[in-house]
């Protein structure tokens, strides 16, 4: 099990963004069956990261308390009572989520900014784990960008019409395409899609997006560590 620095870090130096960075770049950390150990992330969260063969938690713990409950990169630093002793009795834990990885795509802005949508549940949801975040859309539904985990650029969908976001209709699909030329060209913009959300996460497929690895998005009753 590999431990990184542990000393306090800033949104945009965390040492996952730049796994992820490097990911989406297909540089993968080791196939190993190891753990890396990372500070906790600001805003009182923490999380646990799997790629293939290896898992990244980011936590105020020490990597002796984390090493204790043996965790691995095969799987069980997703388990459900790793979690669970990550996050505490009181603390909250999100869901699995796939992590998919676009590009930005060439050309002008496709999609104009929302004004009239700062009170949808999407956005709202999007504020409470992000900074910077931005709306736009059309008739099809929103789009969020924000600073997401560890200062990634994250872009989140969400349809006017949820039972039409299947592949037969193509309006996920073809909302996330116009999304990505909100992204400059040729950089990263990352996605978290429940696995079991089949509907989006195909669309998130045709539009171009690939995945990373999973996630799960920790706030611990150490809410004053990060």
């Amino acid at each position: 099990m590999s431990e990184l620095d542990q000393a306090g870090s800033t949104l945009a130096s965390h040492p996952l963004l730049a796994l992820f960075h490097n990911a989406a770049d297909g540089r993968f950390l080791p196939a190993d069956g190891q753990v890396t150990i990372l500070p906790a992330l600001p805003r009182g969260l923490e999380c646990s990261v799997a790629f293939t063969g290896h898992a990244v938690i980011a936590t105020a713990l020490s990597p002796g308390e984390v090493r204790s409950q043996e965790p691995d990169g095969y799987g069980g630093s997703l388990a459900p009572d790793f979690l669970r002793y990550l996050a505490g009795s009181g603390g909250r834990i999100g869901t699995l989520d796939a992590v998919l990885v676009a590009r930005g795509a060439s050309g002008s802005p496709r999609l104009p900014q929302r004004l009239d949508a700062e009170d949808h549940p999407r956005v709202r949801h999007a504020r409470d784990l992000r900074t910077g975040v931005r709306v736009y859309g059309d008739e099809r539904g929103l789009v969020t960008l924000a600073d997401g985990l560890a200062g990634r650029r994250e872009l989140s969908i969400e349809l006017d019409q949820p039972g039409s976001s299947g592949s037969s209709s193509g309006l996920g699909r073809s909302l996330l395409r116009d999304a990505l030329t909100l992204v400059p060209a040729g950089e990263p913009v990352f996605a978290a899609v429940s696995p079991g959300n089949a509907r989006s996460l195909r669309a998130f497929l045709a539009a171009g997006f690939v995945p990373l690895g999973s996630e799960v998005i920790i706030r611990p009753e150490r809410t004053s560590a990060g």
